[in-house]
Order: C-alpha cells, then sequence, then structure tokens
C-alpha cells in the first residue's frame, strides 16, 4: 500500500481486479478491440490475483485480516468505477474513452475497523471523477459516532459508552475531530432541512421524545416530524425539529417553517389531536381538512369505557365505524352505536359522538388513498426506527447532538423514499373521472 504524499504511476499486476461475478454488481460493457483476446487474459489473471491475495489473507490471519481485505476490495471497486467512468479498461486502447487513467492518491480515512489508507484512482482529460463510495458512507451511523463521541468528550460517558465507540470507530477520538466531524455534518444536514418545498397535497405529523442533558439535568425533548406526499404519489420527511415540549408555540414554529420553505397546496393534514400541535394547525392551516388519527382515537376510547369486559366489544365497533365502504355508511354506523352506548357507559357514548366524527375525514379523499391517509402511523412507524438507532447513545449531551442524529437518519430514509417507488397513486381520481365519462359516452352512443 502505497503511503507517499502524492500521486503515483498505475499499479502492475498486484493491483489486482475483482471479476464481476466474485464482486456481485454489473457494470457497463466496454467495448471491443482488436486486442480483446490479450485484455481478457489480462483480466483472468489479475481476477485470479484478488482472489489468491483475498483468499491468503483469509487462511493465514481470519478475522484478524478483515481490514486488509476490505481494504484491497475497496481499492477494486474505485478502480472498476474510474474504468465505467472513462468507459476503457486499464491500458486498452479504444476511441471510445473519455480520459486517461492518472495513477492513484492515497486517502486515509476513519473506519469501525480502524483507521485504513485507501488509493483513491486519479484520471486526467475532459473527465471528473471521485468515487461515489467515498461521498455516500453512511449518514447515519457518523452521525451516531459524533453523538456518543460528544458523550466521551463532555465526561458524560461510562466506560461502557467508552467500549462502544472503540468498536464502531476503532480508534480514539478526540474533541477536535468531533468538533469537525461534527461542523461537516451539520452543514450538510442544515441544508437539507432548510431546502425549497414545493405543492404537498397531504401531510402526516407526528413528535416522539429522547432524553437530552440540558443544563446539568436530564429533559424529554420533543422531535417534530413532518412527512409529506406530493402530487406525484411520492413519500419523503420535509422537515424535523426538536423542542423542549410539544407547547403551542413550539409546533406553530415548526410549521411555520415548513411555510417559509414554500410548503403550499395542503388539502389534507394527519395527525393525532395534542392541543399544541391542534391550536397550531388551527392558525396556520385554517381551512385545511384534518383526518384524526383513527388508531389514536382508538386508544382514547379506552379511557371511557366503565367495564373492562366490554374493550373488546368496544374495539371492534369502533373498528367497523372505521371500515365502512363510505363515510355516509360510516356515519349511519356510528350513530348506532352512540345510540347503543348512550344506557350502558353514556359517557363512552358522549364521546363517540363528539370525537370519532374527526377520524371520518379520509372518507372524502379516493378510495385507494384512504387506507394510508387514515392514521398517523407512517410518522410512527419512522420514530420507532428512530428510536432503535438512538437506543444505542440513551441520553444525549444537547439538543444539536439529537437532531444532528435524528436529521441524519431521516436524511437517509427519505432519500430512499424518494428513489423507490410510489406511496400513493395521485391519478386515481383522475382515472375514475375519466372511466365516468367513457361509460357515459358508451350508453349514449347504445342509446343512440
Amino acid at each position: 500500500m502505497w503511503l507517499g504524499g502524492g500521486e503515483r504511476s498505475e499499479p502492475e499486476a498486484s493491483h489486482i481486479r475483482i471479476s464481476l461475478e466474485m464482486a456481485g454488481r454489473s457494470r457497463s460493457p466496454v467495448k471491443d478491440n482488436n486486442n480483446f483476446n490479450k485484455e481478457t487474459q489480462m483480466a483472468h489473471q489479475q481476477q485470479r490475483n484478488v482472489i489468491d491475495q483475498v483468499m491468503e489473507l483469509l487462511i493465514d490471519h481470519g478475522f484478524d485480516s478483515m481490514a486488509d481485505v476490505l481494504k484491497i476490495l475497496f481499492n477494486e471497486a474505485m478502480k472498476i468505477e474510474r474504468e465505467d467512468v472513462l468507459d476503457a479498461r486499464s491500458y486498452q486502447r479504444t476511441s471510445d474513452r473519455k480520459g486517461y487513467a492518472n495513477g492513484y492518491k492515497p486517502k486515509t480515512v476513519d473506519t469501525r475497523m480502524g483507521r485504513m489508507t485507501v488509493d483513491i484512482p486519479q484520471v486526467r482529460g475532459d473527465v471528473e471523477f471521485y468515487p461515489s463510495s467515498l461521498e455516500k458512507g453512511c449518514r447515519s451511523e457518523r452521525a451516531l459516532m459524533v453523538a456518543i463521541a460528544e458523550m466521551y468528550v463532555k465526561g458524560i460517558s461510562t466506560r461502557r459508552v467508552t467500549g462502544v465507540l472503540e468498536k464502531m470507530c476503532g480508534l480514539e477520538i478526540s474533541s477536535t475531530q468531533v468538533s469537525r466531524a461534527a461542523a461537516l455534518l451539520d452543514e450538510e444536514l442544515e441544508k437539507w432541512r432548510q431546502r425549497t418545498l414545493g405543492e404537498t397535497p397531504y401531510l402526516i405529523l407526528d413528535a416522539h421524545y429522547e432524553k437530552v442533558r440540558i443544563n446539568g439535568s436530564v429533559q424529554s425533548c420533543a422531535i417534530f416530524t413532518a412527512i409529506g406526499v406530493n402530487p406525484e404519489g411520492q413519500r419523503e420527511i420535509l422537515g424535523v425539529s426538536v423542542s423542549l415540549s410539544e407547547a403551542e408555540v413550539h409546533w406553530r414554529d415548526f410549521l411555520a417553517s415548513l411555510l417559509s420553505r414554500g410548503l403550499h397546496g395542503v388539502l389534507l393534514i394527519a395527525s393525532d389531536a395534542h392541543s399544541g400541535l391542534k391550536a397550531a394547525r388551527q392558525s396556520l392551516f385554517n381551512g385545511v381538512k384534518w383526518q384524526r388519527c383513527q388508531f389514536h382515537l382508538q386508544q382514547n376510547a379506552q379511557a371511557y369505557v366503565p367495564k373492562k369486559t366490554m374493550l373488546e366489544r368496544v374495539h371492534e365497533d369502533i373498528k367497523d365505524i372505521f371500515a365502512a365502504p363510505d363515510g355516509e355508511i360510516a356515519q349511519a354506523r356510528l350513530k348506532s352505536y352512540v345510540e347503543k352506548y348512550a344506557r350502558s357507559a353514556p359517557n363512552l357514548s358522549q364521546w363517540m359522538e363528539e370525537h370519532l366524527p374527526e377520524g371520518l375525514t379520509v372518507f372524502e379523499l379516493p378510495e385507494k388513498h384512504r387506507k394510508k391517509m387514515r392514521t398517523s402511523n407512517a410518522v410512527e412507524r419512522l420514530h420507532e426506527e428512530i428510536k432503535r438507532r438512538t437506543r444505542v447513545a440513551r441520553l444525549f449531551p444537547n439538543e444539536a447532538s439529537l437532531l444532528r442524529l435524528v436529521s441524519a437518519i431521516e436524511m437517509e430514509i427519505s432519500e430512499d423514499w424518494i428513489a423507490g417507488k410510489r406511496y400513493l397513486n395521485m391519478e386515481t381520481e383522475n382515472e375514475n373521472q375519466t372511466a365516468n365519462s367513457k361509460e357515459k359516452r358508451i350508453y349514449r352512443n347504445n342509446v343512440a
């Protein structure tokens, strides 16, 4: 492994190449030329060399050699990526190449296996290249490392936390390194939190709590999260914020920040009935339809059931209301159940009549949208994933540390959502209108 400070020339056969079958990934085909057979033989030899190197390390040193194995594979992956960008293999003569290989430059990176020096492939000519594997990384793991490191530096950690840090990072971290890593990560996450928003027909809101040390005492801080569904039906996380509570002022500030970033076109908001959120929503989104989370309504109803023996029956009755095929039938079922419990559970009957209609707004949406918009479970599931990751840190040294980790997790998840399948088919209503128009045309033609 080259450890010098500058570039070095193309490596010899020792800088080998992994076969595509072993790497388990596809790559763009490189066009054949007159030297195809010779290049193929050289590629096979290089493949054999890399396999031999990896196998020899594993056989001789077992798990202790994993860092060296990773370095070999990482270097080879970057080399393959360079060849894809150049559209030419090493030493290949072709008129289709987009540039030329220009040696390697060493770079030392910190990993959970320890400090590792890799060789970054360089290029020359009219082409830009930097390995995506170095750019991407895992933001959430880096954020978690920084959160735990801050605890260590601020004297909050225990031997157990120190042990976790060493296992994750493979090295001790100084306060200078923590500050530098936190500043770089914060800059990236702040850009994401302040990005411009657009038209968002559906908005889902919720909050959960994490332990934070504030002024020498441990407090529970609220983490606000907003999920939106855009006109194309793609789901994304619109914003995240950390505050001391779910008071109206904090919810209002969070929702106002979404509007200031360009959020508009909201047709429906799904959330629970927290008083602070409700007041802020009515203040900033007055006139926007509200769907009260049906799951929370089921839980809230339990407080008004006079006997434990009635719990299951009440649960099934409310479930029957929510499962109605349309809003008219749901209202009819609600009325009948209100009358049913008027004598045996008058408080429950009154509560059902007053609050259950708030969970029936979803019937105004296209049928295919109702299942995913009738609750705030999308945010609840997201919070469960966050808790799974924050459970390692347990206690955060400050609000900034908590916001950093949660933002990193949510940014990563949101990008996966945007790149994935559509959350909702937003053309449903248009398709229904088109189908109805077609049926009317057919009817008119038949009559004529």
